[in-house]
Formats: C-alpha cells, structure tokens, sequence
C-alpha cells in the first residue's frame, strides 16, 4: 500500500517540473549509466549522441518512468533515488538527515552535505566538493600518489526560463601528476601549476542559459563530449580543460535537433606580435587566438533510431569571424571564401557522422566517424593514401540474458596525422589536449567491459583495453619542391607499432548518499614500446625509450599493479 501511496505523491510532485537549460556534468556518470541502461531496455527514447544532458531534461527521463513497473527492483530503488538529487527542478525540497535548519522554502544538510531553496519563483542549491584519492604502485620511485580537491557549487533557477550555474574544484597533487597532454591516457585535463612535490591546479566551470521547452541559448564554461562512447568519444570526448563557449540547442519536434557551440580555445603557442613589457622592459608574449565552431544535427527517422551529422572548424585569426557564428553552416565552405585568394593555407575543418540504434531491446549499437581531411579518390583501392579519420563501432547489452549486467564492446581506429595541422595554432586540440580521442593518431583501441549492480548505488566494473600507437610523423605539409603530407599519409597505417598499453581494471564504487562516494580500483597494466623501422623523415621519435618516455609517465612504465581508494562529497 506504501507504494502506490509514494507514486501519486511523486506523480503529483514531477508534475511542475520546470524547462531551466543547466548542464549535469558527465563526470557524474551513475546517472548517465542509468538513462543508458533504461533506453536500452526501452524505457526512454534519449539522444546520446551529444552530452551533457540539462538537469531538466534528466529529471524529465526520471519523472516517466518512475511509476512503470516494468523495471527491476534496483532500477526503481536508482530512479526514486536521482529524483531526490534532481528535487529542484520538480521545485521540491529534497530528503535529507541531520538538518542545520529547514523551513518551507529552504534546508541546509549535513546528510547529504548541500543548502536547497525553493520557491514558486527562484531555486537555489549550493554543495560542497571535497576529496581524497590514494593511489599507490609499488614500483614506482615514489610510490604513492595523494589528490586532494576542495570547492563548490551552485545552480540557480530565475523565473522560467533563466539558469545560472557555477563550480570551483582546487586540487592538490603529492606525487606524480599522470595527466600531461603529452601522455596516453584517458584522465581529465589541467593546466598544472608544477611544484616540486606535484602539481596544483583548479578547475572553474560555469554559465547563464536562457531555455525554453524547445531550446537554449548559453553563455557557458564546459566539456562537451560528442559522439557515443563507452570509453573515449572520437569527435569531441570533454577531456580538454573546459573552455568558454557560446551554446545554442534546439529541438522544435521530436524528430529533430540542433547542436551548436562557438568556443574560445587555448593555442598555448606565442603570438610573436601580440606582447607587453614590464616596468623592466621585459617582454611578455600572448597566446595566439583559437577558436572553434561546431555544429550537430541528430534526426530520428524511427523511435530509438539517431542519425547524426556535422561539421566543425578551428580558426586563429585576431577577431571571431561572424560567418562561424551562423549555427547551421558548412564551415569548409566559409573557410574558402575567407582564406583561399589569399594564397595562404586554410583553416582546420572537419565533417562527423553518429549513428545510435537501441531498435534491439537491451542492445545499444553505435558508430562514430571523424573525417579531420576527405579525398574521395583515396577510398580506392589502388591508391596508398588513407584519409585522416577516426572511426569507432561499438555496442553495449545491458540486462540480457543476466540482470543488472551491462557488456560493452568498443573498437576505435585513427589513421595518420587524425587531428593535427601543419599551423600549430590550428591543432585539434585545447590547452595541447586533443579534443578528439586521447590516442590521437595512428592508434588503435579495443575496449571490453562488465558493469555489474547488484544493489542501489553499487557499481562493479572489469575493464580490459588494448591500445597501440603506431609511428607518429609531424604533419608537414612541403619540404621544397616534395610533397611531404603525401607520402606521409601513404604510409601503412599502424605500420609499426611504436607503443602499447594493455590494462585490466576492477572499479568499485558505491553511493552512499546523493553525492557522497567511496570507490576502489585495482589495474595490472603493461606498458611498453618499440623501436620504429621506418625511414620516412618527420617521424617525430625514433626509440623505443623516446616513445616510452614521450607516451607514458615513468610511474606507468613496464608492468605493475596499481591500487587506489577515495572519497568524495560531490563529483
């Protein structure tokens, strides 16, 4: 009798459920595990294709299918579960213990740590970030490495149409910092302040958004994540620092929607002509301007069937460019009426493909492509030269034939100089970090994993990743009167095998409350490389210890076993 008693109730509750646009950011990816899991089971229809997902459009997903009672026992104990974390945007005060003050407007908790305020007009809701990961490899010359964080954040609803959110995370590392742009790893991206015993570093995200029911319009600092993946996305997959960006989405029909961004990126190259001096005459020089503009238009010709395309360009010329803030534009196209009669090289352009399928239940089939270059007469057979593309294929079961059991399988593949340019301005890339996936180039990647829950909260997970990187060549364009790209590109791909990385991992991690984690992690990985054979010149390394060196902090080298635990009050 309880529950139905506590289904009208939410009923009743998720009916004012407001269209406020503020970014769940994917690092909290329990719940993004969640809507996948229930999209493939055929619960909800949702466009994986381009994240993050509105917290709005979140508690939407949860709100129908919160009283279906075709889902599992866990999978109904984790929706009543989020739309506790999801409380505001229903305009509710969420549960919580041990209050510091509540009343009918607002409450402050120690459990879970977070002030909430609700009105017919205004939410509020700030929490604190706190953390503590260990992580410790025997091997090591220094064997442990200790990250603390500490911030907040907060998110504000004004009216009905207007968002305004914010974080700051200041993070502290003893030990080895592991997330160099130069290393082949799939962690977050920072720019460190280097120490001695480390690196420091934070990690401000935030924006304003004016949304309505069929769309948004965003000033925001954020990490899109482009292309549907289990591991890495190989369009855009967030792991660049986040940067500043005009957002706009629209979805006007159910069939249909638009993606598009105008971000400010970081070149980290000097501009030569751009500088100020001290009082001692000292010149300082300023990073060269780098934008980026991108476009994703996701069309639904069947339920449970994404079709998606786009393009993108980066640019480094001294002002925005007004053709690169039209939304639905073919950039290439633009690119050519700005910089071709001027005798000098374009700009860095590329076309993307996405297409998602959950038409099978259980099953979530999907496949990425990124073309950084197109020449249609290298698709043929007897031409040698290979396009610079990315492409990935993938799947994941989830609850078929064993409940609470999700299998994933993923393929990625890059061919040569994926992602790069001849300008170093004009990289695919972000504070040196590729946008693309965390290979790069010439590299290939197969990724199996099990995701197991038994209960609410716990998540038990068996990774095993296969990596390789083949020899990686500067991208030259001319050397005199030789045409350098193209014999670079005719070069096999994967031709030598100049680094690999196989790892298996075990991840535990349980929510205690909304917010508030502890996790365990065990990996045995080995990590080596290879001599290259190859006498094409502008291969960038030549050793198998440069490759090493290059690819791989010293902490990661050769075989070992690593282990880390953490807590954590926030994401």
């Amino acid at each position: 009798m309880k529950r139905p008693i506590l289904l009208l109730i939410l009923s009743l509750v998720l009916s004012s459920l407001q269209a406020q646009f503020i970014p769940h950011h994917v690092s909290y990816n329990r719940v993004y595990d969640l809507l996948d899991e229930l999209a493939a089971d055929g619960f909800i229809d949702i466009n994986t294709t381009v994240k993050p997902f509105s917290r709005a459009f979140i508690a939407e997903q949860l709100k129908s299918v919160v009283e279906n009672e075709a889902l599992s026992k866990r999978q109904k104990e984790e929706v009543l579960f989020f739309i506790q974390e999801f409380a505001p945007e229903y305009r509710q005060l969420p549960e919580a213990r041990f209050h510091i003050w509540k009343n009918e407007h607002s409450k402050a908790a120690i459990v879970p740590p977070a002030f909430h305020y609700v009105d017919s007009n205004f939410t509020a809701r700030v929490t604190p970030l706190l953390g503590l990961q260990l992580t410790y490899n025997s091997k090591a010359a220094n064997p442990l490495i200790d990250k603390r964080w500490f911030g907040a954040e907060f998110q504000t609803t004004i009216g009905k149409h207007l968002a305004v959110y914010g974080s700051l995370r200041d993070i502290s590392v003893k030990g080895d910092t592991l997330a160099s742009y130069n290393y082949l790893n799939n962690l977050p991206g920072y720019e460190y302040k280097e120490a001695t015993y480390g690196g420091d570093f934070s990690d401000s995200r935030g924006g304003i958004v004016l949304s309505d029911s069929w769309g948004a319009v965003g000033l925001v600092k954020d990490n899109p994540v482009w292309g549907d993946s289990y591991q890495s996305a190989n369009i855009l997959s967030g792991r660049t620092p986040s940067f500043p960006m005009i957002t706009l989405k629209l979805q006007p029909v159910k069939w249909f929607e638009l993606n598009y961004f105008h971000g400010w990126l970081i070149s980290n190259v000097a501009d030569s002509t751009n500088f100020y001096t001290d009082n001692t005459n000292r010149i300082y020089y300023r990073p060269a301007n780098k934008f980026m503009a991108a476009n994703m238009f996701t069309f639904t010709p069947l339920p449970r069937l994404k079709v998606s395309f786009g393009n993108s360009i980066i640019y480094a010329e001294r002002n925005i460019q007004a053709g690169y803030l039209i939304p639905i534009a073919f950039y290439k196209s633009i690119d050519h009426l700005l910089t071709k009669g001027t005798g000098t090289e374009n700009q860095n352009s590329q076309v993307y493909f996405n297409i998602s399928s959950r038409n099978i239940k259980h099953l979530h089939l999907f496949a990425s492509v990124l073309f950084d270059e197109v020449s249609f007469s290298r698709f043929l057979p007897d031409n040698k030269e290979q396009n610079p593309m990315s492409l990935k294929i993938g799947g994941a079961l989830s609850n078929f034939p064993v409940k609470n059991l999700t299998a994933v399988a993923e393929y990625t593949y890059t061919n040569i100089i994926t992602y790069k340019h001849s300008f170093n301005t004009l990289t695919y890339a972000s504070n040196s970090y590729n946008l693309g996936h965390y290979l790069g180039d010439n590299s290939s990647e197969m990724y199996l994993a099990l995701l197991y829950k038994p209960i609410r909260g716990l998540d038990l997970k068996l990774s095993f990743t296969d990596a390789r990187k083949g020899n990686d060549f500067e991208y030259v364009r001319r050397a005199g009167n030789v045409n350098v790209i193209r014999q670079i590109i005719s070069q096999p791909v994967m031709g030598d095998i100049v680094w690999h990385s196989t790892a298996l991992n075990f991840n535990a991690q349980y929510e205690v409350f909304n917010n508030v984690f502890c996790n365990f992690g065990a990996a045995y990985s080995n990590i080596r490389a290879y001599d290259s054979t190859s006498a094409i010149a502008f291969e960038t390394k030549k050793t198998a210890a440069d490759y090493l060196n290059r690819f791989t902090n010293p902490y990661l080298q050769g075989k070992n076993l690593v282990i880390s635990a953490g807590v954590n009050f926030g994401f």
